[in-house]
């Protein structure tokens, strides 16, 4: 047991720490942000900071009731990311909403006479860097966006943040399985996905 996992004591956390620890969701970047700073837990020796998973769970579980007062079908989930596009998509399937995934067509939510326009009531993004776009967008047609933020993230237009690891493949898959299994939780339907059924084949 790490000197992290010590310190760390979840109140009835979604998953055991350490399978948090194991998927990584903590690694945060060398760089962080003054808005992610009320996120870290501290800085690693070798720079990397270190997010804090207490506040990682304690978010999944109110974006998972947040986004659950939704009609499923007007949630999009965005992610350009690579790691972020399979789970993004399952996490969609699972709960019926609708994913857009690798690069984000410009006028998606605002131009009307794009073929594939839609109007979503809630977006979900991947991160907000490389999803700046579904943000601008969102923001311009006043949508609230819930974004999976990673320790170099700006957040002003973000409504909702998930601090996470957002680049790692099993940060992301973990991420997505825990907000599907909550919203289906939520729902009063069992699921049998485990965090493998999220995750993206190397």
């Amino acid at each position: 047991m790490t000197a992290y996992e010590m310190e760390i004591e979840l109140a009835e956390p979604l998953v055991p720490v350490e399978e948090y620890l194991a998927a990584g969701i903590h690694i945060g970047t060398q760089q962080k942000s003054k808005d992610m700073k009320k996120f870290i837990y501290r800085v690693r020796g070798d720079g990397l900071y270190i997010i804090d998973i207490r506040e990682t769970d304690e978010r999944i579980k109110t974006a998972a009731k947040f986004l659950s007062q939704f009609n499923p079908s007007n949630i999009l989930v965005v992610t350009s990311r690579q790691y972020g596009q399979y789970p993004a998509r399952r996490f969609a399937d699972a709960i019926g909403a609708i994913a857009a995934t690798g690069r984000f067509v410009p006028g998606r939510m605002t131009n009307q006479n794009l073929h594939g326009y839609i109007e979503p009531e809630v977006v979900l993004v991947t991160d907000p860097i490389g999803d700046a776009q579904a943000i601008r967008e969102a923001v311009q047609s006043g949508i609230p966006v819930v974004a999976l933020c990673d320790t170099n993230n700006m957040t002003q237009f973000v409504d909702l943040v998930i601090p996470t690891n957002n680049k790692g493949r099993k940060a992301l898959s973990m991420v997505y399985y825990l907000l599907t299994r909550e919203m289906l939780r939520l729902r009063g339907i069992q699921t049998s996905l485990t965090q493998e059924d999220f995750e993206t084949d190397l």
